[in-house]
């Protein structure tokens, strides 16, 4: 099997590991479940992951580094708090199976310390990420950097929840503009990903 396939066969399991994750929970998966998922055989699976714990280890990588790397924007403060909210939001609709996966693992006591520990081999570019939202904030006249820098994250750490849950119910269109006018931001033009649902629906949880 030439490189490009071994890569190919990678990317099928973890997405597979990844499905099986946020409809089951950690738990519950199997890596039979897995590999009737991806179709490919057991052996194959555990050539390359030989347990659970190492699949997820890879999903919540990937996942932190992608969270990590939402400072990678440029323009003014303005700017590029408008940006670093609305690559979040939109992260947030288009990979709801890591959001429920990574939610999941932190709310469980049995497996937050996947979590915690997946926190810790990526503690520098967390760190990072933390000192350049209050850089952003210091540029912007906080009064308290450090402050908005923890609110911003709960809001939307918030905001992911809630759209992992209720996915195509949630109104991100109007969170997005709430956002904006909370920070003072010129209004956002067009949809960030697409139109909300009307604003008398009620969100329920799926099935």
């Amino acid at each position: 099997m030439n490189e490009g396939m071994r890569e190919q066969s990678r990317e099928r399991i973890l997405a597979a590991a990844l499905a099986v994750f946020a409809a089951k929970g950690y738990h519950k998966a199997t890596i039979s479940d897995i590999t009737a998922e991806a179709g490919v055989s057991r052996g194959l699976i555990t050539y390359y992951f030989p347990g659970k714990q190492d699949l997820v280890t890879e999903l919540l990588d990937r996942y932190l580094e992608g969270v990590a790397g939402v400072l990678d924007v440029s323009g003014t403060p303005d700017e590029r708090l408008a940006a670093i909210i609305d690559g979040i939001l939109r992260a947030a609709v288009s990979t709801v199976p890591v959001q429920r996966m990574a939610l999941s693992l932190i709310v469980n006591p049995a497996t937050h310390p996947l979590f915690a520990a997946a926190e810790a081999r990526k503690e520098a570019q967390l760190t990072k990420l933390e000192d350049g939202l209050r850089d952003l904030f210091a540029a912007r006249g906080a009064d308290d950097p450090a402050l908005e820098e923890v609110m911003l994250r709960s809001v939307l750490e918030g905001v992911i929840f809630k759209a992992a849950v209720y996915t195509d119910q949630y109104p991100m269109e109007r969170v997005r503009g709430w956002l904006y006018r909370m920070y003072g931001l010129p209004a956002p033009e067009g949809h960030l990903i697409q139109a909300d649902p009307p604003p008398i629906a009620r969100m329920r949880a799926t099935a």
